[in-house]
């Protein structure tokens, strides 16, 4: 798993949306976004900041995979305050199987949409002429 799909699935686990992240850091929601789609080159001290906001050592977010991520989740909801979260280890799998189909799905849906982009631009072209 990449660091932008640790992100996402730990931000969506902790029940934030990408604007209150956004929000958060500082950043624009379309920058935060475009973060965790993978589309910009983290820079370490932004990634520093981001996990920093989600409550993991930059270290652990490197080294983050399926198994340790709900050590991350169990820690953030052990200490939120607000204690509105709650997720046992089965949820937190749930979730994260989840946000990974989501991902493969919208994936597939991208490439869809860019060979019916490159057919209409074809379409676009010849009816120029």
């Amino acid at each position: 798993m990449q660091v932008h799909e640790k992100l996402k699935v730990i931000r969506q686990c902790k029940g934030w949306s990408q604007e209150e992240m956004a929000e958060n850091l500082g950043y624009s929601a379309n920058g935060y976004a475009k973060i965790e789609r993978g589309e910009t080159d983290i820079k370490v001290d932004k990634l520093e900041k981001i996990a920093e906001a989600i409550g993991v050592d930059l270290q652990q977010l490197l080294g983050l995979n399926e198994k340790n991520i709900f050590n991350v989740i169990e820690n953030f909801t052990q200490s939120s305050q607000s204690g509105n979260i709650y997720l046992t280890e089965t949820q937190c799998a749930h979730e994260l199987e989840k946000a990974l189909l989501l991902l493969q799905e919208r994936d597939k849906e991208i490439e869809n949409l860019k060979q019916q982009l490159m057919q209409l631009q074809e379409i676009n072209s010849l009816l120029k002429r």
